[in-house]
């Protein structure tokens, strides 16, 4: 069984996922046993075919393939559901998150306290467009106001959590996007964890910030809602 499991969601990236491939492949070996679980959301290029022919070169590599495109959130859970490490780590598919990271988050989850079940990426230098950059602060910060999450940067895709704790978690579009809250919602602690962002290598971005402000503020009220209307206790075996 692997230690790890790297899932990348991926849609439309096929000028990206060779290369990311390598990536993961080097940051790796040799250092975790792992496997890298690429779940492509009905991608309408070539994604699909390169992944196929990149399995020959990479043993570690398992392709799942939507055959209806989803979202990212339904593909990170489809991934996180195949796979067999009790961790993960994810990355987005196209090529902005470094997997030279991922060692860094590992290395934080072995120094931290059992509590901790989710290690988020914290993307201090963006290297995105200036409005997109001003978009995501404006989100970050009246999500941050709202959901009391203590997150810098909840929308990095570079993280690292439990298998079960995430699957355990309330499922619905966009969830990735809330992670930290629903972890802390769900009694667990976060670590936000400073990582290496870089410029998008091949295609374009799949989302607008117009799209993202419309879908986000429903996803803000019902988030919200679910802290509000969670309720833990401790309980035993007797």
């Amino acid at each position: 069984m692997p230690e790890l499991s790297v899932v990348v969601p991926v849609f439309n990236e096929s000028g990206n996922v060779d290369a990311l491939l390598d990536e993961i492949a080097a940051a790796l070996r040799g250092r975790f046993d792992f496997e890298a679980i690429f779940v492509d959301d009905a991608s309408r290029d070539d994604t699909l075919a390169v992944l196929r022919a990149a399995k020959a070169r990479m043993p570690e590599l398992r392709v799942i393939h939507h055959a209806t495109q989803s979202g990212q959130s339904t593909a990170i859970r489809t991934g996180v559901k195949a796979a067999r490490a009790a961790w993960i780590a994810t990355l987005d598919g196209d090529g902005q998150n470094d997997p030279a990271d991922i060692p860094k988050l590992v290395a934080m989850r072995d120094a931290a306290p059992a509590e901790v079940r989710l290690f988020a990426g914290w993307r201090v230098e963006r290297r995105d467009s200036g409005s997109k950059r001003r978009a995501s602060k404006w989100a970050n910060a009246i999500r941050s106001r709202l959901l009391r999450d203590d997150t810098p940067d909840s929308g990095c895709g570079i993280k690292l959590f439990e298998r079960a704790v995430f699957l355990d978690l309330p499922y619905f579009d966009h969830m990735h996007r809330y992670l930290p809250a629903l972890m802390q919602r769900a009694g667990w602690q976060v670590r936000s964890v400073p990582v290496n962002h870089r410029p998008r290598g091949a295609g374009v971005s799949k989302y607008n910030n117009l799209d993202r402000a419309l879908v986000g503020i429903a996803d803000l009220r019902g988030v919200a809602w679910l802290i509000r209307r969670s309720k833990r206790t401790a309980s035993e075996e007797v």
